[in-house]
């Protein structure tokens, strides 16, 4: 499918448009729109994917973002791709496009919204906080959905959604859900951040039940008793050629499971410039020979969300450490509401996370087609209840309910 820069829907003064490339809409328009500070979403970090060779189309993206204009202001927007495959997604449709090719279809091309390689949920349909945000964004669903229909596309997928989302998505979408989870800077009282979080990370330890409190100090000693210094650096702080050792680090990890990294040096440059470099932040592990283990965050006003893993020693707990431990004590002293790690692993639970449901809708444009995947996704869903429920019986909190 060739991108398409035309506005299909016009609904009184108000048209849409496609635009291939995220730049030919102005940084202070698009962040405008945005109704909370997270990174995924903002105009810098979907540009530096583009600018730095992220997003290529043999690679199975092509972007084609969605813009909602009156008379030539962009009121609403949303970050739209052309996929040749589902990778990168997080949220897994294979099963969907091997029966529809089965059927003689063609599942690709397909639409997606969403952010690229990043299973963080957060506003995909941006409209900004006025009274007409909930028209808007319904609207921009609207022309997701002509534009397929007008190139005869199988579907139209919109993953990670926030609440208010939500109900822009009618009848005709199938809804699918998942299971994150997430760290509450809620302390043993059972206090949220209207009052307030823990004082320090023994504080929340405290807060943990005696089995779970024990395992997490002894991850920390053998982290300890390895000999290695740590730090936590924000990303303008770090000099070109430690971006390229964290880039390398990133690589490596990849690499040990066959895996294709598609993020670029160049990209990882980018995050630690301007805008980027201030919401980034990195825990490392030094050791005689230089940087030895890293994990990279990216932070908004509310939350930090832990994203890249890398390190080329084995050292017991390291991986715990970095990831999850480090970010919750820099979480504490931000004031941070919330620390989501990243998609997957109920190990996290064990170590303070807890169980949190996350939102996609997925449009498939036959009727028939979408009538047995709704099917499906009855008895995915009854199965995803049970486990969540399940997981909400094993909280590791003594002091509070889950």
């Amino acid at each position: 499918m060739a991108a398409d820069r035309s506005g299909l829907l016009k609904s009184g003064v108000l048209e849409a448009r496609f635009h291939p490339r995220i730049e030919e809409i102005p940084a202070a328009a698009w962040d405008g729109l945005r109704t909370d500070r997270n990174p995924f979403l903002s105009h810098a970090f979907l540009a530096a994917l583009e600018r730095t060779g992220c997003i290529r189309e043999d690679w199975g993206w092509q972007a084609h973002h969605l813009g909602l204009y009156e008379e030539q202001q962009l009121v609403a927007a949303a970050p739209l791709y052309i996929k040749g495959n589902s990778h990168g997604e997080f949220v897994f449709d294979w099963s969907w496009a091997a029966a529809w090719e089965r059927a003689g279809g063609d599942y690709y091309p397909k639409l997606l919204n969403a952010v690229p390689y990043s299973p963080v949920p957060g506003p995909r349909l941006l409209a900004g906080h006025g009274p007409e945000a909930p028209g808007r964004r319904a609207l921009l669903v609207t022309a997701m959905r002509q534009l397929a229909d007008a190139h005869g596309l199988s579907s139209i997928h919109a993953n990670f959604l926030a609440p208010d989302d939500l109900p822009a998505f009618d009848q005709h979408w199938l809804a699918r859900s998942d299971v994150q989870f997430h760290w509450l800077n809620i302390d043993k009282s059972g206090l949220d951040k209207s009052g307030r979080g823990y004082a320090g990370f023994e504080d929340f330890l405290a807060a943990l039940n005696h089995k779970k409190r024990k395992n997490i100090r002894q991850e920390r000693a053998q982290v300890a008793r390895a000999g290695l210094h740590l730090e936590w650096r924000r990303g303008d702080s770090l000099s070109a050629d430690e971006w390229r050792q964290v880039h390398r680090l990133y690589e490596r990890t990849f690499d040990a499971k066959g895996n294709h990294a598609a993020l670029s040096r160049e990209f990882f440059h980018a995050l630690g410039e301007g805008e980027l470099g201030a919401a980034t932040h990195l825990a490392l592990a030094r050791d005689g020979a230089g940087m030895a283990a890293m994990a990279l965050f990216l932070q908004s006003d509310e939350a930090l969300y832990g994203r890249y893993w890398g390190s080329r020693i084995e050292v017991p707990g390291l991986h715990f450490e970095l990831c999850y431990y480090q970010g919750i004590e820099h979480a504490i002293r931000a004031g941070l509401q919330r620390f989501e790690p990243g998609a997957q692993g109920e190990h996290k639970l064990a170590r303070g996370f807890l169980p949190v449901r996350t939102h996609s809708r997925h449009y498939l444009a036959d009727a028939s087609f979408r009538k047995a995947v709704h099917a499906a996704l009855a008895r995915e869903t009854e199965a995803v209840d049970a486990y969540a429920a399940d997981l909400l019986e094993h909280s590791p909190y003594a002091h509070r309910d889950a």
